[in-house]
């Protein structure tokens, strides 16, 4: 396993403070925001100087029902070519739903969400990730992700998921510490209980990242400083192996350089905590050993019972092997019909499906409609510009009932064109901006609802043309 040392993920917000960083062995960037042809100079620079890049997608969705795009593998492939790095990550997460497995609509989610840990589940997410390591130029590792809802009638824990995925098709992880605390405030999971369940030696490396905790619930939003819970399930990691590599993410909200390094330095001094730790467990087991070798225990005692073949995570290991095609069929379906369930009732409104905690559910639906129109603004920023104080509210509610069905540059167009055929904005000035921002991107006006007007239109472009 390669040593990358102690990282940082890599924005364009930050690229600059990046570059003058001390103690900076490799960076981490956003796969889809990277393009390929055209490297960003920042990165270009610190390839030169040694630094390794290594791209972290977010949109494949292997924990979906379907198989893999083609296209998306191809294109983080070709990510993995440009930066020169030697593994690649990607998430246990589904980001997608409906579409031709399930005869429904096609719905994105715009976020990661958890997949359920079960056999089905399992089994899809081990096809995919195979189907994923052969299409990638470089070893593949996946990530634990943080959740705010739990899926009912799970069949094994987050580390015997995670070692049966490992075990099953030798693909690398990708350990989140603050994911790992995000679990345990929002579902209860212990973070010692899973480290302890998991193939240490499977780890690539870990992300360490600050949130914020409301109304008991934890937000994950890279946005805010390492909280010390986090800083110490990460010495707790430490005391257990010694990970390859540790990164700091932090994708908004950006503080100074200073605040920044401090908090390198605060990764750095809780991995030294961990490794003192270490270093006296491996001790006391090697003072157990010498004692077991002066005074040997009687024949028989002590020996692990036969016949069992249960691994260090306490999971059954005979499922190792591959289902029968129409029994993997069977799973993807079953896969498909929940999540489609689960994803329409948080970006479509529908019924909550059985099971759920429907609290839970309604502050996952507002998270990720927060975090779509906040997207949206970003690929979009002239929408607030134009709208103002009247931007978040008008979004907000047209994605109450409008799921997102394609990439986010397709909702502000979508969102754009709801709101004129509402006669939106109020003020005419900003209607016409609103207008004239949608005319240079989508074309001449937005199709009308009502058959009378497209027919109006459609002679009057006949009779210019004459």
């Amino acid at each position: 396993m390669e040593r990358l040392g102690t990282g940082i993920g890599w924005r364009p917000e930050i690229a600059d403070a990046v570059e003058r960083m001390p103690g900076i062995d490799w960076v981490e960037a956003v796969a889809e925001n990277v393009c390929p042809g055209h490297l960003p100079e920042s990165l270009r620079r610190l390839r030169e100087r040694g630094v390794t890049v290594v791209p972290h997608g977010v949109s494949l969705g292997l924990g979906g029902a379907d198989r893999p795009d083609e296209g998306r593998l191809a294109a983080l492939a070709e990510r993995v070519e440009a930066l020169g790095s030697p593994l690649v990550t990607e998430h246990i997460a589904f980001v997608r739903a409906g579409g031709a497995l399930t005869a429904s609509p096609h719905l994105e989610a715009g976020h990661l969400l958890p997949v359920p840990r079960t056999r089905d589940a399992l089994d899809v997410l081990c096809e995919n990730v195979r189907i994923a390591q052969e299409a990638l130029p470089v070893p593949l590792a996946v990530e634990n992700i943080a959740a705010l809802i739990s899926w009912p009638g799970e069949e094994m824990t987050e580390g015997q998921f995670l070692y049966e995925l490992a075990d099953r098709t030798g693909v690398r992880l990708l350990i989140d510490v603050a994911n790992l605390h995000t679990n345990h405030v929002n579902r209860g999971e212990d973070p010692a209980k899973a480290l302890a369940e998991l193939p240490l030696e499977a780890i690539a490396y870990v992300h360490v990242a600050g949130g914020f905790e409301r109304d008991g619930v934890w937000h994950d939003s890279h946005a805010h400083p390492v909280p010390e819970p986090v800083l110490g399930i990460l010495t707790d990691l430490a005391s257990r192996v010694s990970p390859p590599g540790v990164l700091l993410e932090r994708d908004e909200n950006f503080p100074e350089p200073a605040e920044l390094e401090g908090e390198l330095a605060s990764i750095r001094r809780a991995l030294e905590a961990g490794a003192v730790e270490r270093v006296k467990s491996e001790l006391r087991s090697a003072g157990r050993a010498a004692l077991r070798e002066a005074d040997p225990p009687m024949a028989g005692a002590g020996a692990p019972p036969q016949g069992d073949e249960t691994g260090a995570a306490g999971a059954t290991r005979g499922a190792s092997g591959l289902p029968h095609p129409a029994d993997a069929g069977a799973a993807r379906q079953r896969l498909g019909l929940a999540q489609a369930a689960l994803l329409s009732a948080l970006v479509a409104g529908t019924p909550v499906p059985e099971g759920f905690d429907r609290v839970r559910v309604g502050v996952q639906a507002r998270a990720l409609a927060a975090k779509r129109a906040d997207v949206v603004a970003k690929v979009a920023p002239e929408l607030p510009e134009i709208l103002g104080a009247d931007y978040r509210p008008a979004f907000l509610g047209y994605a109450q009932t409008r799921p997102m069905t394609g990439g986010y540059r397709r909702d502000a167009l979508t969102f754009a064109e709801h709101l004129l055929h509402a006669g939106r904005p109020g003020d005419p000035r900003a209607r016409r901006e609103l207008r004239q921002w949608w005319r240079d991107r989508s074309g001449p006006a937005p199709r009308s609802r009502r058959p009378a007007q497209r027919l109006v239109r459609a002679t009057r472009r006949a009779l210019l043309r004459r």
